[in-house]
């Protein structure tokens, strides 16, 4: 394979007709973009089963950097729409093997804790109320995003307490007491 036939393929598969394929062969910045767009509209199916392909397509690409954005977008993507951590672990599972074609250690490992962050997020999601040891394990990205967006009083007073970073520490702090002020009934009458 080429990278022209795989760029060809990727396009042609996720029905992506406004990227001329010798521009997106030529230019790293475009190819970024149209691998960010296959991993969208692979994300967006329903079927799971070419997930694996699309993404050993992607990995052969000469410019790991390029290649590795992409798969964090697809496991970003398919993350978001996981409706449990079973269903992602066994997405992922399945995926994990091809991520070992990346040379880059470093991003071999980003993508692995890209996955363990999102297990993480969707183990909360499920119900489960981490501990501080547990959420240590999270990079601070997770830990920013769980502050932002977590409506667990639970999750948002351990990330209060126990956050990597006085800002996400902080963040939390103001979610928790936002939300206890809104839920309190109104005394003034």
């Amino acid at each position: 394979m080429t990278l022209r036939s795989d760029v060809s393929e990727l396009l042609a598969e996720a029905a992506i007709l406004d990227v001329d394929v010798d521009d997106a062969v030529a230019d790293e910045h475009v190819r970024s973009s149209a691998y960010r767009r296959v991993a969208l509209a692979t994300a967006s199916s329903r079927s799971r089963d070419r997930d694996r392909a699309i993404v050993a397509t992607i990995l052969r690409d000469p410019d790991e950097m390029v290649s590795k954005t992409a798969v964090v977008a697809l496991v970003d993507s398919i993350a978001m729409k996981a409706s449990s951590p079973a269903e992602f672990r066994q997405w992922s599972a399945e995926l994990l093997p091809e991520i070992d074609r990346l040379r880059a250690e470093g991003y071999r490992a980003f993508i692995q804790r890209r996955v363990h962050d999102w297990l993480f997020h969707l183990s909360i999601e499920d119900g489960h109320v981490p501990t501080p040891a547990e959420l240590a394990e999270v990079t601070d990205w997770m830990q920013r995003l769980l502050a932002h967006e977590s409506t667990s009083p639970e999750v948002l007073a351990l990330l209060a307490g126990s956050g990597s970073r006085k800002k996400i520490r902080n963040v939390a702090k103001d979610r928790a007491r936002n939300r206890r002020l809104r839920t309190r009934p109104d005394d003034r009458r």
